[in-house]
């Protein structure tokens, strides 16, 4: 099922591994994009309770795209890919072989991404994505990697992101094989059947459960546990029931079982292809420059109480002779920039929803306005003549009635702008329009918002600089719009 915007590497034996961008927002040498993992209301928490984490893309297109991406297998590893690049031996061609290799260790999965990576970087390095002139490499998603692609990641809106499946319009049948008569019957499925994911992928749920890159930690609320366990196993399986199957599912694997490496008829694989992070020197200088800024605000106009403490603890600590007394204000300094940036990060969250909420409102001002616009013809076509309709009191009514609602929507836009620019200030808001608008450029359903965002933020400015309430104006700007 070839698609424009899939990447293809070539594999030993003249085959080919197809894989899927995850774009992230945010293109900085330390910016990450917060997300939720897990899911609330699991009934086993200590396995699945809904935390905090942050993802960033290992790869830049252009230098002036706002965001990085990584890539995703769009395919399990299949039985021909993987003795592709085990065999000694070129495996003959066969429908039968599509599917997912199963029965594969750990260790062996970590081997077949090893031995194509030695391949690529012999036959075929100037395929491989770049960063910084650095060649990535494939290896086992990380947990939180295979969960934003599972989930959709920015592709879809943040509601659905949460549920417990990605959108599935045509039930689930169409999407995923699980347990019973009516999908999988209790047979390992050929790979990319049915339909894919938001984000172009097959099978991520059900059909072979997949590994991760990390061991297994347990959940403690809002972080994981201290120990790390055996490997994780995500999304379920063919024998798993559709009640079960969902993105947050996860389980322990051991490494080593009573037969030795463990190996499970449920249980495969797919690749991750991602860069390092500390590519070059003007790379580390770049991510030293952001290190240094963060939670200070000294790249921010307006400085809190907060950030001119943490000023003043650098200071103090400069001039301290005393050792031990220099390591407790340093430890203080950090962990009030800690605290400094987390608030930070909340902030940029909170200013692109209200730029989100900005543009919608911005839809119902042209809509309502189009209306109003509909309903006062009407009226003057039909009562201002000489000859007037005897439904007039009745149009004066609905005309009256759009007014209003009109109106009152006007205030409530006018109160977001207000509040915006009370809260964040030019600056702030400024810096979070490009990552809002590729958001909104990423995410289909959102496209259609990205004009009306370029008119609100116009509004939010003309607001910034003038301090002036001028609904008729924005209500105008709205109007013009053109989709």
């Amino acid at each position: 099922m070839p698609d424009n915007e899939d990447v293809i590497l070539p594999m030993p034996c003249e085959g080919a591994m197809v894989f899927r961008k995850a774009y992230i927002p945010l293109a900085g040498p330390l910016d990450d994009f917060p997300v939720k993992v897990g899911q609330d209301g699991a009934e086993y928490g200590y396995v699945e309770q809904t935390r905090p984490a942050f993802i960033a893309g290992s790869f830049t297109g252009a230098k002036t795209d706002k965001s990085r991406y990584y890539l995703m297998a769009k395919y399990e590893l299949t039985q021909l890919q993987y003795r592709a690049l085990t065999d000694e031996k070129c495996p003959e061609p066969s429908n039968k072989l599509r599917l997912p290799q199963v029965n594969v260790s750990w260790l062996d999965a970590m081997q077949a991404a090893d031995k194509y990576n030695l391949w690529l970087r012999k036959n075929a390095v100037d395929k491989l994505p770049k960063e910084d002139g650095s060649a990535g490499f494939l290896r086992l998603p990380t947990e939180i990697e295979w969960e934003f692609a599972a989930r959709g990641g920015v592709d879809v809106s943040a509601a659905e992101f949460r549920d417990t499946r990605y959108p599935m319009p045509e039930n689930m049948n169409a999407y995923e094989w699980f347990a019973g008569s009516q999908s999988s019957n209790g047979q390992l499925q050929l790979t990319g059947l049915l339909k894919p994911n938001p984000l172009g992928l097959h099978d991520m749920l059900g059909n072979a459960d997949e590994m991760m890159f990390e061991p297994f930690r347990l959940n403690k609320l809002d972080r994981q546990h201290g120990q790390a366990g055996g490997y994780v196993v995500r999304g379920g399986n063919y024998l798993t029931a559709s009640a079960d199957i969902r993105t947050s599912l996860r389980q322990e694997d051991p490494y080593y079982n009573a037969d030795g490496q463990m190996k499970s008829k449920t249980t495969g694989f797919r690749l991750a292809m991602v860069s390092q992070t500390l590519t070059s020197r003007d790379r580390v200088k770049a991510i030293e420059s952001s290190w240094k800024t963060l939670g200070t605000g000294s790249e921010e106009p307006a400085q809190g109480e907060g950030k001119g403490t943490v000023q003043a603890l650098n200071s103090l600590a400069s001039s301290v002779d005393d050792k031990a007394l220099k390591e407790k204000l340093q430890a203080l300094e950090n962990q009030l920039r800690a605290t400094n940036l987390l608030q930070e990060e909340n902030r940029d969250q909170a200013i692109r929803a209200s730029l989100n909420l900005g543009a919608f409102l911005c839809t119902k001002m042209l809509d309502d306005g189009q209306y109003l616009d509909f309903t006062q013809k009407n009226y003057a076509l039909n009562c201002e003549g000489s000859e007037k309709d005897p439904t007039c009191d009745m149009r004066k009514a609905k005309l009256d009635e759009q007014k209003s609602r009109v109106h009152k929507l006007g205030l409530y836009y006018a109160s977001s702008l207000v509040e915006s620019a009370s809260l964040y200030g030019q600056p702030l808001l400024e810096k979070q329009v490009p990552v809002m608008d590729e958001i909104m450029d990423r995410n289909k359903q959102l496209q259609a918002l990205k004009p009306y965002l370029k008119a609100h933020w116009s509004n939010q400015k003309t607001f910034l600089q003038k301090q002036k309430i001028d609904a008729d104006a924005w209500l105008t700007a709205c109007k013009a719009v053109k989709q």
